[in-house]
């Protein structure tokens, strides 16, 4: 009976010694403890909420120049008409235009949000790898937004030899 507990015992340190370690963080759950980024999104917010108020009141002189043109239309001539529609139109394209310097996907609530946040997020990224590496873990998972994967020990990294097989140098 003791050799059985003591085979089995030594077969399951065999098996834990060449097994992935795994493990999970939530990196939302992390960042929210940090108050750099707290401090970081309030200052984002605030500079969204300036910006839209700045395109609100813009949209609002735009939709008054419309009614006006409206109202007045029938008094105006042809040519009158076309340079206030043309006129509209640019406004109208200006703000768009301004709109999508702010909050388009390389505008400025981008850029800014890059600035303030990724440096936290890599912070967050090296004590990872850290924690991986001396804990030996092979792979760690990010529970924030789903299951994504943040750090993969390279050593496990087959992709070459998968490239080998098909012919590929890397």
């Amino acid at each position: 009976m003791k050799k059985v507990a003591l085979i089995i015992t030594f077969l399951l340190l065999v098996v834990q010694s060449y097994s992935q370690k795994i493990a999970y963080v939530d990196t939302e759950y992390i960042l929210s403890k940090i108050p750099a980024y707290k401090a970081a999104q309030d200052k984002l917010n605030q500079l969204s909420k300036e910006w839209q108020k700045e395109i609100e009141i813009e949209y609002a002189e735009v939709d008054k120049l419309y009614k006006d043109f409206q109202t007045e239309k029938i008094l105006l001539t042809d040519e009158m008409k076309t340079n206030r529609e043309k006129e509209l139109v640019m406004r109208e394209k200006s703000v768009k235009e301004l709109q999508k310097k702010y909050f388009g996907q390389e505008g400025m609530l981008f850029k800014k949000r890059i600035e303030l946040i990724k440096p936290l997020q890599d912070e967050i990224f090296n004590a990872i790898k850290t924690m991986a590496e001396t804990g030996n873990y092979g792979i760690v998972f990010d529970t924030s937004g789903g299951a994504t994967i943040l750090y993969t020990d390279p050593k496990h990294d087959k992709s070459d030899e998968i490239l080998e097989k098909l012919g590929y140098k890397n």
